[in-house]
């Protein structure tokens, strides 16, 4: 029988939330750190040396024997450094346990080996991190022991931001900022703070991990390099929304309770579209917090599923030939008081704030839809995008029927007068309730949704830190704030200003605004007419944190300096060059050692058993093994002719100045090569005897779960 569980017991016990800080700290302490948490001043010693000592307490009480300052570099996952509480030997020899309130505020990892693009040289190894007190601490259990991990921010000697957290609380002060100027012009006085808030959805597979084990190219690159697809993938559309297997379904079980325990409110579990596949989701929680707790879920998707003997793929594309995995990136801005900047009412086009913060979101988004595009680009999401399985490459936005008839009136008319009513759905079956339905439909091939009071950014790929697609919206969205604040408050006359400045945004940038199928040709052409970008690759994407308009941008938030920037385009052509090498020099050596010997170990045993039955009977028909025998050395060749152009294109890539060209050489020239190796391949696999393969296929990965 099933243990069960109580969620309001366990949920957040591993964390050092407020309600734990509010009982065990004095109550002038806990007042003060609530006015830097909550008001952005600045952090006295004096109450960090308290903290510390009570957070300490808390953490050994729950088992914790070291600390570490959780950070998130640019490589994309956490790194951490692990100090144990113990301190110097005393005369007598014991020892006590110690926290500093300097320990909990400043750590000082080695920077030197972190990607830095050019921030810091191999010599210079100073860096420092810095607790983040807006993100609770919490305790982790694993194979180690308990560890207090602290959140904090990681930046060079000199200054310069290191990781992914720093920008992103730079970009939600400047988006809370502007947001305040834009209320307080509506006469809202009451509001103190407004933050950006995020529901990430993360879809993963799971495989067995004996049969992972047995695959060189997942372990080493985290997706099948080759794989010819079994005779069912996800064409009967049975596993979404499907019965959740009892291996998985245990598996789930655990997780969540892994989750809860740190604060983590999974909330939705699921079967994706594709075998193997399935999708968590949390609720909704103030951004920076949202973006610690996606690398938590990351982190224990795969720890939890390794405790089951399964493998947590979190590649974009694990498998050619069934749908890959993103990241759903659910933003939207509300303030302190409970207000959510996004709702439109039950009629919108009463609504004048919201339809001035909905104009000036359709000026960020057609505005910088090349800095959207780059906040999704990643190696394996080149893979997914574009691919009739998620959103195509061009930034648009869906706003459904109502909102999209409201901006249409507004267009032609200068006026919006009414508004789209929800119908009542009959479903002419007595015994269900009629009930009305939503006012307009979704639109899954959007990569830009408004989906009732939030806007879902689908492009984000299931392996990257939702950090910078959340970056992007919220100093996009300060912009555009910005600059119509910067007109609203000159008005003698603010009624007609902002009638005329929501017509005026509209108008200019309804191009941005498509509602119908972002899979269609038809919508690449519209999309090129419109003038709106067709960023089809990571390596084309990066080129747009580093224009002048970027650039502008960021410093004038204080989000990035130019050289910030600079770096991080640096560091993503060196990422991408790095990945497509590994790649190719993982399919270099699974052909050689496994496939090629594989394919003539078969090729001598069909030869031999010719030979055999000529030597029965020389009238004997062997037409058929012939014909195998003949194709399967034709596809032997092929397969060993593109080996060698690989390996020749593989070795010249080193010789390629570093940065842009480099990676251009990997995208157009290395990842051409590797597709050519895998044809041959993967026709062979389905030749060659299964016995004699040297790797478990798709069908043992995908479907024996």
């Amino acid at each position: 029988m099933s243990e069960k569980i109580n969620i309001s017991e366990i949920f957040g016990q591993n964390v050092f939330s407020q309600s734990v800080m509010e009982e065990r700290l004095p109550k002038k302490v806990y007042k003060e750190l609530l006015k830097t948490m909550e008001e952005g001043k600045e952090l006295n010693p004096m109450i960090a040396e308290v903290v510390a000592n009570e957070m300490k307490d808390w953490a050994i009480e729950k088992g914790a024997t070291h600390y570490t300052h959780w950070f998130q570099p640019l490589t994309g996952v956490t790194a951490e450094k692990h100090d144990s509480f113990i301190s110097a030997p005393k005369a007598n020899g014991k020892t006590i346990m110690e926290f500093s309130g300097k320990e909990l505020i400043k750590g000082e990892p080695d920077a030197s080996s972190f990607p830095s693009g050019g921030l810091r040289a191999t010599f210079e190894a100073r860096g420092y991190t810095a607790w983040d007190c807006t993100s609770p601490a919490f305790v982790r259990e694993d194979a180690a022991g308990a560890t207090l991990c602290i959140p904090t921010a990681f930046c060079s000697y000199t200054g310069e931001a290191l990781d992914k957290k720093t920008p992103l609380l730079r970009s939600m002060e400047a988006i809370n900022t502007q947001a305040l100027r834009l209320l307080r012009l509506f006469g809202n006085t009451t509001s103190k703070k407004v933050m950006p808030s995020v529901g990430p959805e993360q879809e993963y597979f799971l495989v067995d991990r004996d049969k992972y084990l047995k695959r060189k190219d997942l372990i080493f690159t985290g997706r099948t390099l080759f794989g010819a697809m079994p005779p069912k993938g996800q064409e009967l559309e049975d596993h979404y929304f499907g019965s959740i297997r009892e291996r998985i379904g245990s598996f789930m079980k655990d997780l969540n309770i892994e989750l809860w325990k740190l604060g983590v409110t999974a909330k939705t579990q699921h079967n994706e579209v594709a075998p193997a596949q399935h999708e968590i989701a949390p609720i909704y929680s103030m951004c920076n917090i949202a973006v610690d707790h996606n690398q938590i879920v990351m982190e224990t998707l795969k720890k939890v599923a390794h405790r089951h003997n399964l493998a947590c793929l979190l590649h974009e594309k694990p498998f050619a030939g069934v749908n890959g995995s993103g990241k759903h990136n659910n933003w939207s801005i509300t303030t302190d008081d409970g207000i959510n900047l996004l709702d439109p009412g039950k009629t919108p086009h009463e609504n004048v704030q919201f339809l001035l913060v909905l104009t000036c979101i359709m000026k960020a988004v057609d505005t910088h839809a090349d800095l959207l595009r780059e906040s999704a680009a990643d190696v394996g999401n080149d893979h997914r995008l574009g691919a009739n399985e998620a959103p195509p490459a061009i930034i648009s936005m869906f706003l459904g029927e109502q909102l999209e008839d409201v901006i249409e009136q507004l267009v032609s008319t200068g006026n919006a007068t009414s508004s789209l009513k929800g119908e009542v759905l009959k479903t002419g079956v007595s015994t269900l309730p009629d009930f009305v339905k939503d006012v307009t439909d979704r639109n899954r091939t959007s990569p830009f949704a408004f989906t009732g009071n939030k806007f879902e950014f689908r492009m984000v790929g299931s392996a990257d830190s939702i950090a910078g697609p959340n970056i992007i919206l919220n100093t996009i969205v300060a912009e555009a704030f910005a600059e119509a604040c910067d007109i609203l408050e000159k008005a003698e006359d603010f009624d007609v200003a902002v009638h005329d400045l929501i017509k005026e945004y509209a108008t200019k940038y309804q191009r941005i605004i498509f509602n119908g199928n972002g899979y269609s040709e038809e919508w690449v052409a519209e999309a090129k007419r419109r003038g709106l970008p067709n960023i089809r690759s990571m390596v084309e994407a990066i080129p747009a944190i580093t224009t002048d308009k970027a650039v502008n941008l960021f410093e004038r938030f204080g989000v990035y300096t130019k050289a910030e920037l600079e770096s991080r385009a640096e560091v993503m052509y060196e990422a991408y060059s790095k990945a497509i090498n590994i790649e190719a020099r993982a399919m270099i050596d699974i052909a050689s050692k496994q496939i090629i010997p594989a394919v003539i170990k078969y090729t001598t045993v069909l030869a031999d058993s010719i030979q055999k039955v000529k030597a029965v009977s020389e009238d004997a028909d062997t037409t058929t093994q012939e014909e195998m025998l003949l194709e399967t050395s034709d596809l032997l060749r092929d397969s060993r002719t593109a080996l060698a152009r690989l390996e020749e294109v593989t070795a010249a890539a080193l010789e390629v100045e570093v940065g842009e060209t480099q990676a251009l050489y990997y995208l157009k020239t290395v990842k051409t090569a590797m597709d050519a190796l895998r044809a041959p391949v993967d026709k062979l696999e389905m030749i060659v005897d299964k016995d004699m393969w040297p790797m478990p296929s798709y069908g043992d990965l995908i479907f024996e779960v």
